[in-house]
C-alpha cells in the first residue's frame, strides 16, 4: 500500500465519521434544553386537554405528494423518498399535520370528536440548504383539534402558543401575524383576480415567482425577492374577497384574541406554504428578535380530511421546530447539582456504594468514583462535577463508622454516622 493510498483511506475515514450533512448530535447540555422544552409542551398541551400522538417515521408518499400540495417546495424540492423492498413509494416525514390526519382517519378516531392531538419531538427530514436552524433532519412539537368550525379553535390554539413560549421564557414582545384564506370558493375567486394582476408582469417576476405563477400563484404574496414584493404591494388583497361567512369568522377570531389581551396584527401577505390552509392562518413573531422574528405558524385546514379520502371534517393546528425554540430560550438554571463521593480502600469504596444507591433512591444525583484515585484527584472532580456535597470516606472513616460531610459552598465539614449520613444528606438537598 502507497503513502497516497494510506492518506487517501484516512481521509475516508474521517470523513465517515462526521455526521451526515444538515444533521447533528444533540450532547448532553442540548438534549436537556431539548428536554425541557418537550415536558413544558406536554404540560401546557395537557391542560387544553391534548392527548400525545406519535406517527411512523414514514408514510406513503401520496400522503404528502397529494395533500400537503404538488406545487409547494417540501414536495417538489425536499422530501427523501424512496422505495422499500416491495416496491412502495416511501417517503420520510418531512411536515406533522397530514400523519396526524392519515392517523385519525385509519385509526377510526372520528368517534372521538371533537378532538385534540399532539406530537412532542417528533423527527421531520427535508432535503433543503443547511442553515442555522434549518436542518435536514429536525424536531417539532405540534398540535392539532379536529371537529371543531367555531373561531374559538383558533384563539385556544394561539392562546396555548403564547402560553408554552411564555413558559419557555422566549420573549416578553410576542405578537401574532394572522390572516384568512376563506373557504375554498373565496380561495378560487382570489385567485382569478390575483393571476389577472401578475399575468401582465410575467417577466418582471422571479424565476420562482414565474414557475409558480399557474400552479399556486398565492405563495407568490410571501416571495423575499424585492421585485416581487414590489409588484405584490398593489396586488388585490385576499380579505377583500371573502364571502360575509369568512369575514365574520375571521372577525371573531380577533375578538377573541383582544379578549386574552394577546397582540395580533393583519398581514394580508400571509399564505403559508403548504396547499391545505383555509380561513385563519396564523404565525407568531418576537419584537426581540429582528428579521429572524418567527417562531411557530399554523393555520386551519378545513378541507384535508375529506381531501384524504375521509369525512369533512374541519381542523386546525400549528407547528414549531425545537430547534428553533432551544435558540431562542434562556440559559437553564442546573438544579440537578450531584452529591460527590471521595472514597480510598476497598471497604470504603463498596461502603460508599451502597450509600451512593440509596440516595439515588430518594431522587438524588450522584457522583460515585468507578475508578480508584487519589483523594486530589477525586475532589478535582468533585468540584468540576458542580457538586452541592461531597462524602469522603477512607480506611480509617470506615473503622471508625463515620463519613466526612462536605458542603461545598461553604467548606464546611461534619462527620456524620454511616447509619445516619443518608437521612443528613437528604434532608438538606
Amino acid at each position: 500500500m502507497t503513502v497516497n493510498q494510506t492518506a487517501a483511506q484516512k481521509s475516508k475515514s474521517r470523513q465517515i465519521l462526521q455526521p451526515v450533512r444538515g444533521t447533528h448530535d444533540s450532547l448532553p447540555d442540548n438534549s436537556r434544553r431539548f428536554r425541557h422544552i418537550e415536558q413544558t409542551a406536554i404540560e401546557i398541551f395537557g391542560k387544553y386537554g391534548f392527548g400525545e400522538i406519535r406517527t411512523p417515521i414514514f408514510e406513503f408518499t401520496e400522503i404528502f405528494s397529494r395533500n400537503v400540495g404538488d406545487s409547494t417546495d417540501i414536495v417538489t424540492k425536499e422530501m427523501y423518498n424512496f422505495e422499500d423492498r416491495g416496491g412502495e413509494p416511501l417517503t420520510l416525514r418531512p411536515e406533522g399535520t397530514a400523519p396526524v390526519v392519515r392517523a385519525y382517519y385509519s385509526s377510526g378516531l372520528k368517534k372521538d370528536l371533537p378532538l385534540k392531538l399532539c406530537y412532542v419531538g417528533t423527527p421531520m427530514f427535508r432535503y433543503e440548504r443547511p442553515q442555522k436552524g434549518r436542518l435536514r433532519q429536525h424536531h417539532q412539537i405540534g398540535a392539532e383539534i379536529f371537529g371543531v368550525s367555531d373561531a374559538m379553535a383558533e384563539v385556544e390554539m394561539l392562546s396555548m402558543a403564547f402560553n408554552l413560549l411564555k413558559k419557555l421564557n422566549i420573549s416578553d414582545n410576542l405578537y401574532v401575524q394572522i390572516n384568512s384564506l376563506g373557504d375554498s370558493k373565496d380561495r378560487a375567486y382570489y385567485r382569478e383576480e390575483l393571476l389577472e394582476y401578475l399575468r401582465p408582469h410575467h417577466k418582471d417576476l422571479s424565476a420562482e415567482s414565474q414557475t409558480r405563477l399557474e400552479r399556486n400563484p398565492l405563495r407568490i404574496l410571501d416571495s423575499k425577492d424585492k421585485g416581487d414584493q414590489e409588484l405584490i404591494a398593489n396586488a388585490p388583497k385576499m380579505f377583500d374577497f371573502l364571502s360575509p361567512a369568512s369575514k365574520n369568522h375571521f372577525e371573531k377570531v380577533q375578538a377573541g384574541l383582544d379578549s386574552l389581551g394577546i397582540n395580533w396584527q393583519i398581514n394580508h401577505n400571509l399564505v403559508r406554504g403548504l396547499d391545505y390552509y383555509t380561513h385563519t392562518v396564523f404565525e407568531i413573531h418576537s419584537e426581540d428578535f429582528g428579521s429572524q422574528s418567527q417562531i411557530l405558524s399554523g393555520g386551519r385546514y378545513n378541507g384535508l380530511i375529506a381531501q384524504m379520502g375521509g369525512d369533512d371534517v374541519p381542523a386546525i393546528g400549528f407547528g414549531c421546530g425545537i430547534e428553533r425554540l432551544e435558540s431562542l430560550m434562556p440559559k437553564l438554571v442546573d438544579d440537578t447539582r450531584p452529591v460527590a463521593i471521595v472514597s480510598a480502600g476497598l471497604s470504603a469504596r463498596v461502603e460508599s456504594l451502597k450509600i451512593a444507591e440509596k440516595l439515588r433512591n430518594k431522587g438524588i444525583s450522584v457522583a460515585f468514583p468507578l475508578e480508584e484515585a487519589s483523594f486530589k484527584n477525586q475532589f478535582k472532580k468533585a468540584n468540576k462535577a458542580n457538586a452541592v456535597f461531597t462524602l469522603i470516606m477512607g480506611e480509617d472513616e470506615f473503622a471508625s463508622g463515620i463519613c466526612g460531610v462536605k458542603d461545598m459552598e461553604t467548606g464546611e465539614q461534619h462527620n456524620i454516622g454511616l447509619t445516619e449520613v443518608v437521612s443528613f444528606v437528604s434532608e438538606r438537598i
